[in-house]
């Protein structure tokens, strides 16, 4: 494999003042009928001229010479290297790549939708240059098996189970996703920033099912909540009554006690009371 290596260059304005004084002198010599000599320097004249290459911030120049990998420029600014060299521009730039809405299963069998944005930047010129073909290409279709990996492992949701979940645990998820998929890109020089899921929805024929089940399960979940609140509210009640002596309550009482404070608090319509004024003969 390729590593990125400092290609030979010069500081572009001195290359410049040399080619403009051996233009100069070309010039003279042509006047002079120095043929010989205006011959010379005009072909060292166009030789030093053919290397001159602009670098933009951010940006690397990635120099070949008659196929050969001669270095990577990576210094700002006007330079002259390689003379009649082939020289490419690689962006150095921080850049998001958003994928499509890829359907899936998740690891119960449940198919969904899933989508991420992948924050990356080259950090190796040459990598992505020549160990890879179209390497932002690479990164699409890489980061799209990447998230299709990641959304195989784990359910959709856990329904109460104590579990990850793609929707529940997104921060863990896409720590995951970031960690495959820098894996993956390594091999272009690709250094991957950040990856977050920016979609997850049940696809769209089950998701009528899946919205039904997870209200059941959150109703489940509320009455076993009002359930044990009840139960201890009942209990502190008879706790308190017998403590300070208001009433003796024998067994058949207290289940009657407990039975009407339990339906008047689990009821989800307000209960009407009855009021027992006692009877006719004492």
């Amino acid at each position: 494999m390729i590593q990125e290596r400092k290609a030979w260059s010069l500081n572009g304005m001195l290359g410049i003042l040399i080619i403009a004084i051996l233009l100069a002198a070309t010039v003279f010599s042509f006047i002079g009928q120095q043929f010989i000599i205006g011959g010379i320097l005009l072909v060292v004249v166009i030789t030093l001229g053919s290397g001159i290459t602009i670098v933009q911030p951010n940006q690397s120049v990635v120099v070949i010479f008659l196929g050969k990998y001669m270095g990577t420029i990576r210094h700002e600014g006007i330079v002259v290297t390689v003379p009649f060299s082939l020289r490419r521009t690689i962006s150095l730039r921080v850049r998001n790549f958003n994928s499509n809405k890829m359907k899936v299963n998740d690891v119960n069998g449940n198919p969904i939708e899933i989508a991420a944005v992948i924050v990356f930047k080259v950090i190796d010129s040459a990598k992505a240059v020549f160990d890879v073909d179209q390497y932002e290409k690479f990164v699409e279709i890489q980061s799209e098996t990447a998230i299709r990996t990641v959304a195989t492992k784990y359910p959709y949701d856990s329904f109460g189970e104590e579990q990850l979940t793609l929707r529940g645990n997104a921060e863990e998820v896409s720590n995951e996703l970031t960690v495959e998929l820098q894996e993956r890109l390594k091999v272009a020089g690709v250094e991957v920033i950040e990856a977050r899921l920016t979609h997850l929805a049940y696809s769209t024929e089950i998701a009528q099912a899946m919205l039904q089940r997870q209200q059941a399960s959150a109703i489940i979940s509320a009455r076993k909540q009002i359930v044990d609140g009840a139960v201890g509210m009942v209990q502190d009640a008879i706790e308190r009554i017998e403590k300070d002596g208001i009433v003796e309550l024998d067994d058949e009482r207290k289940v009657s006690m407990i039975n009407n404070l339990l339906v008047s608090i689990v009821s989800e319509k307000g209960t009407q009371p009855v009021v027992n004024t006692g009877t006719l003969y004492q």
